[in-house]
């Protein structure tokens, strides 16, 4: 069975993506940390690695996430992720409510499999 989700954040630069998913080809009981992902995905290398999500926060228009790889702050234009120890910082537009480009969607689609 093909893996099936919906994007419900869409974060882009040249470079990268951050999207969190709502997998909906999980059982009811599924773990929320399975049904509910985060992700980080080279465009050029189309390597995905999932982010660990330890906490959120928001106030207002800006929203804020923390994950053990590093920490996302965004709002409804923009995004910064700064990796852990300061590894990489990363400018990103807010997508969000776009459709999926089809190369990103079969990228995410064969990291699940």
């Amino acid at each position: 069975m093909k893996p099936a989700f919906t994007c419900l954040y869409y974060l882009e630069n040249a470079a990268h993506c951050i999207l969190e998913i709502k997998r909906s080809d999980l059982p009811e009981n599924a773990d929320i940390a399975e049904k509910f992902r985060w992700l980080f995905l080279d465009k050029t290398t189309k390597q995905v690695h999932s982010l660990t999500f330890r906490s959120m926060d928001s106030s207002g228009e800006v929203q804020e996430r923390f994950f053990e790889q590093g920490y996302l702050k965004f709002n409804a234009e923009t995004a910064t992720y700064i990796e852990k120890f300061n590894s990489g910082q990363h400018q990103l537009n807010n997508h969000t409510g776009i459709t999926l480009p089809a190369e990103i969607k079969d990228t995410i689609t064969t990291y699940l499999l």
